[in-house]
This record gives C-alpha cells, sequence and structure tokens, in this order.
C-alpha cells in the first residue's frame, strides 16, 4: 500500500513540475543543443536564409484588339548558387479570355490558372519562360490587368541546419588556426588575473568598511557604482579617459612627469620595461582591461566578503586581543579562515562570468592590441566571418574549458565549502 501511494504521489510530482521542466528545457538547454548541432556543421550566416526560387512576371506584348497577343515573360532563378532545388513549380492566375498559344510541354493552362513543372535547378539556374495567349473580347470587357497578380513559384531543397549531415571540419579549422592558442592563453590570463583582482579588490573594500564611521552607509553606496552602472558608460568613459589625445589619465601623467609622453593604453599592446637591467615586454592593453574587470565586478565580491565578515563572532577576536595577537595574525588566523568557504564561490562564480566576458573587451578594444578572447573570437567567426559553425565550435570548446575547470573544482574544493 505504501509503494502504490508513493508511485502516485511521484507520478503527481512529476505532472506538476512537467510545465518547470519544459521551461527550462526551452531557455536554457535548447539553445546549448542548438549550439552543439551547429557547431558540427559548416554553416554560414548565408545559410540562414534557405534557398528558394525567384521569380519576377514582365509583360512583353500587350494586346490591342481581339485575337492578338498577350506575350509575359518570367523571368527566374536559382537563389542559391550551389544548392540543388527540385520540383520546382510555378502557379499563375491569368485574367478572363486568353488562351495558351506557345507549345510549351511544361505548362498547362485550367481555366485562368496557369501551372507550370520546371524540374530540378542547379546552383545559379536561369531561365527567361515566355509564354504567349491568345486574348479575346471577354478580355478586354474585364479590363483585367495581367499583372494584378503575382505568380507563386516553389521548390523543395535540402536545409543544412535541420539534416543529419555532420563534420568536424569546424572545429579542425579552429584547433589549426594561427589565433586560436594564443587567444586561448589571453582569455585565461585575462579571466585569472581579472578574477583575482576582483576577489582582492573586494577583500581590501570589505575590510575597510567593516568598521563603523561617519558616512559609512554613503561610502557603501559609492562602492557599488562600478557593479551597477551600465556598462557602455563606464567602459566608454575609461576610453575617454585613457585616450592618447585628449584623455585626462595622460595629460595629468605627462604634466606632472610620471609619463614622459602619451600612453595609448588601450591600442598598444606591448610597452617596453627594464627591469635589473633586463628588457620585458609589458602587455600593456591586456592589463588595461584586466584592471577596468577588476574595478568593474569588485563590488559583487565586496558585498559577499561584508556580510561574511559581519558574520563573524566577534569573541574570537577577542579571544585573540587577550593573547596578543597583531592585526596581521588575526587576519590570517581567524579571518581567512572563516572567508575560505565564500571566496572560493565568488572565485568559481566570477572565474566562469569573466570566462564568458564579451562586451567589456569589445567596448574598450574591439579584440585589438592583444585582448583578443574566446567570446570575441566567437563573435568575430560567425558575424565578422560569417561563419557559424566556425563561431559555435568555438563556443562548444569554451563551454568543454568551463566544464572541466567546474569538474575539478568540485573535485578538489574544501570539503563541506
Amino acid at each position: 500500500m505504501r509503494g502504490t501511494l508513493a508511485a502516485r504521489e511521484a507520478r503527481l510530482a512529476f505532472f506538476m513540475l512537467a510545465p518547470t521542466f519544459i521551461i527550462v528545457f526551452a531557455i536554457v538547454l535548447f539553445p546549448v543543443i542548438a549550439n552543439f548541432w551547429i557547431s558540427f556543421k559548416p554553416v554560414e550566416l548565408g545559410d540562414l536564409r534557405p534557398p528558394a526560387p525567384v521569380v519576377r512576371e514582365r509583360i512583353r506584348e500587350t494586346p490591342q484588339e481581339s485575337s492578338d497577343t498577350l506575350r509575359i515573360r518570367y523571368q527566374m532563378r536559382n537563389s542559391s548558387r550551389d544548392v540543388t532545388l527540385t520540383t520546382v513549380t510555378l502557379t499563375d492566375n491569368l485574367p478572363t479570355g486568353v488562351t495558351l498559344a506557345t507549345n510549351e510541354p511544361r505548362c498547362e493552362v485550367q481555366g485562368n490558372n496557369l501551372s507550370c513543372n520546371l524540374g530540378n535547378w542547379e546552383g545559379g539556374y536561369r531561365e527567361n519562360l515566355e509564354l504567349d495567349f491568345t486574348v479575346d473580347e471577354s478580355f478586354f470587357a474585364s479590363a483585367a490587368d495581367p499583372l494584378a497578380t503575382v505568380p507563386n513559384i516553389r521548390a523543395s531543397a535540402p536545409n543544412i541546419l535541420t539534416n543529419f549531415v555532420f563534420t568536424l571540419a569546424n572545429f579542425r579549422e579552429v584547433l589549426s588556426g594561427s589565433e586560436f592558442w594564443p587567444t586561448l592563453r589571453i582569455t585565461l590570463y585575462y579571466t585569472i588575473f581579472g578574477t583575482i583582482g576582483s576577489i582582492l579588490l573586494g577583500l581590501f573594500a570589505a575590510q575597510l568598511l567593516n568598521v563603523k564611521f561617519a558616512g559609512q552607509g554613503i561610502m557603501r553606496g559609492l562602492f557599488l557604482f562600478p557593479y551597477v552602472a551600465p556598462v557602455i558608460a563606464v567602459a566608454f568613459t575609461w576610453a575617454f579617459l585613457l585616450d592618447p589625445l585628449s584623455g585626462s589619465v595622460n595629460a595629468l601623467g605627462v604634466r606632472f612627469g610620471v609619463l614622459g609622453e602619451a600612453v595609448n593604453f588601450l591600442g598598444q599592446r606591448n610597452i617596453d620595461i627594464n627591469l635589473l637591467g633586463l628588457k620585458l615586454q609589458f602587455p600593456l592593453a591586456l592589463t588595461t582591461v584586466i584592471l577596468f574587470e577588476a574595478w568593474r565586478y569588485f563590488p559583487f565580491a565586496f558585498l559577499f566578503i561584508l556580510a561574511r565578515f559581519q558574520a563573524i563572532p566577534q569573541d574570537m577576536y577577542e579571544a585573540a586581543d587577550v593573547d596578543g595577537a597583531s592585526p596581521l595574525q588575526k587576519f590570517w588566523w581567524i579571518t581567512l579562515p572563516q572567508l575560505v568557504g565564500i571566496l572560493s564561490t565568488l572565485f568559481l562564480l566570477r572565474f566562469i562570468w569573466t570566462f564568458n566576458k564579451f562586451d567589456d573587451i569589445f567596448l574598450l578594444t574591439g579584440g585589438a592590441a592583444g585582448t583578443k578572447t574566446l567570446t570575441v573570437q566567437v563573435y568575430d567567426q560567425a558575424f565578422a566571418l560569417a561563419d557559424l559553425g566556425a563561431g559555435a565550435a568555438v563556443a562548444v570548446i569554451l563551454f568543454i574549458i568551463l566544464a572541466i575547470f567546474m569538474t575539478i573544482y568540485f573535485r578538489y574544493a574544501p570539503e563541506g565549502e
């Protein structure tokens, strides 16, 4: 009896949750599955519009009296230069009082309806089909316009998006390309240092505001500004401030002797620096966008860390004071162990979001000067080069890398955190 009741409850729960499953599939899983599907197909942007026959109707000879000829030309073509169209048919509604006079075995007239079976068309096929019609008095009595009706032309064509032909050509093209591995390396630099930078800034800000003082609420609100401000506004603000010609940073740096000359922070790939007699190339533009990433998203870490700070029992700090612990010792032995859980969670979330970040870099540099990440490469492949299959392949590689990272993270994360 209990087993039967439990089975009924399970079925009821399934039916009640079915709408949720459908919505989650439609919103989350379907785009992922569609991206995987496209990644195994050589799809270009032009393939989104399926090949179709095109027709244009013209009057080549107009009758003046009964028994004259009405000549209609149908200018037809295959919209695709590569794909073959099959079972092409043309239909048109003719005016009253016309009789087909041309001996065209592909066409016939029943009543006022013209129908033509035009067979198969190879890619790039074109044809001008001219048909002569003899008119009688009823044609002039009806005063009908032969072009009043639009001819209808149809055909069957294979759809590259829905067929079951798959290939690994997109992945071979991406992985063997000259820019994929450097782009992956830049993406990892940008993700790791941007994530660590935002968490460290958030930790520092939370430490500053974890004490009560006048204006504490105002300061907390100001610290949230980079995160809540529109990304397009803050990105263009940074681009304006760092502009080598009219930016305030370069103007002040040159005026006070900090900079010898104006520096193109967002457009210069590398800058030479001397360190203990060694000449090194410093990735200037990449470092600038990493600093922007850390500055823009540190408020997210700041909020979570500050909330965890306020949950730490004060008795632990009071006991440490009695034992004569220094502020650094209290931070290292009390504060930091209490923050391990939230810091690991923040690192996971920020790593995933930064790895998938597109708009920040695209607005600041467009991926130029050594700042192209894999997300920018997805955009370039899919839209700049019109190769949707290659763009989807890069997106799948992104997904696989993140899946590997999350597997490692959950495997080796501290138990219970």
